[in-house]
């Protein structure tokens, strides 16, 4: 073999080599797991932030018209997951951190809710509970759909298992609503904030439909999605007053996932379950003289809903005489 054939077959090798090294490289960044191994794993069990709905390494969306409520609850759940304590039907397993991402309400109005709802529960956050809120932001709030965005955020979750983003449509400004693409990069980042152990919990505002507004797409990865929703009946001097109903409920099921209706008053919230609510109300309109059309027609029900709300009314005793 000539001189020139032997280099040519060195330079060969040595690029066989670094092909080889460059496979191994590529396919040590994925790692597969025989079957075997993987059902043998000793694999921590998955703990709630908030029972029944929001785990630990959780994904989760609330969503509502303007003015319904959304921020009211986004706030009892960060004071509730932070201190340990309940909020609502909902209860936290131990104090977790919590970072709250506001991006419209102003600073003294944030306080005050956060103070109120501090005073009227007793409850005082034992883990982190931070807030980045507009007002305090020379550059502007951070866009969660642009990758120096999310890094800005990185920057402040020492501590925390639970970061609240409140809304999307003010920090998630990734192009249009309704295009699934565009919703790519703020997915991903939750994906990567899930494996570090970390759930997010998205408060978004409701289509023309009812269900969140924009790409379905949003609910793919997620494990919960709760509705707020105003009830038929509803005006606007019943103040925050909501129907909560669970859209999708990943490993919830029967009375865990009941929808219910919850009520602001003096600070202090009202709750019950959703059917129990309607057969008030049934009720005091019977007694008002009602029709049971106009019942209907009231509640947003169908008069089989009307109907079994006043058998069970007149069972309770609520109606008064034969009407």
């Amino acid at each position: 073999m000539t001189a020139v054939a032997l280099t040519y077959l060195a330079d060969a090798k040595v690029l066989a080599q670094d092909i080889q090294q460059q496979q191994n490289e590529i396919v040590a960044k994925y790692r597969a797991i025989e079957i075997g191994e993987f059902l043998e794993m000793q694999l921590p069990v998955r703990e709630c932030l908030l029972e029944p709905w929001l785990p630990a390494q959780g994904l989760a969306m609330i969503h509502a018209y303007r003015g319904t409520g959304k921020t009211h609850v986004a706030l009892g759940i960060a004071v509730a997951v932070s201190s340990g304590g309940a909020f609502l039907r909902w209860q936290a397993e131990s104090p977790r951190g919590v970072l709250i991402l506001d991006g419209e309400m102003p600073a003294i109005t944030l306080q005050e809710r956060l103070a109120a709802i501090i005073d009227k529960t007793a409850l005082e956050p034992a883990a982190p509970l931070r807030i980045i809120t507009p007002d305090f932001q020379e550059m502007g709030m951070p866009n969660l759909a642009d990758p120096e965005g999310q890094l800005e955020i990185d920057r402040h979750l020492n501590g925390v298992d639970l970061i609240i983003v409140d809304n999307i449509s003010t920090l998630c400004r990734g192009g249009r609503e309704n295009e699934s693409e565009s919703w790519l990069p703020v997915q991903e980042w939750a994906l990567r904030l899930r494996s570090r152990g970390i759930s997010v919990l998205f408060v978004h505002h409701s289509g023309k439909g009812g269900g969140q507004r924009g790409t379905s797409r949003r609910e793919d990865v997620l494990d919960t999605v709760i509705s707020l929703r105003h009830s038929a009946d509803y005006s606007p001097d019943s103040g925050a007053c909501f129907e909560v109903h669970y859209e999708k409920a990943r490993g919830c099921h029967g009375d865990a996932v009941k929808p219910f209706e919850a009520k602001l008053i003096d600070g202090v919230w009202s709750i019950k379950d959703l059917e129990d609510s309607t057969t008030e109300k049934v009720a005091a309109m019977l007694n008002d003289g009602c029709e049971r059309k106009d019942i209907a027609d009231a509640l947003g029900v169908n008069k089989s809903t009307v109907s079994r709300a006043e058998k069970k009314a007149r069972e309770l005793g609520l109606i008064r005489g034969k009407q």
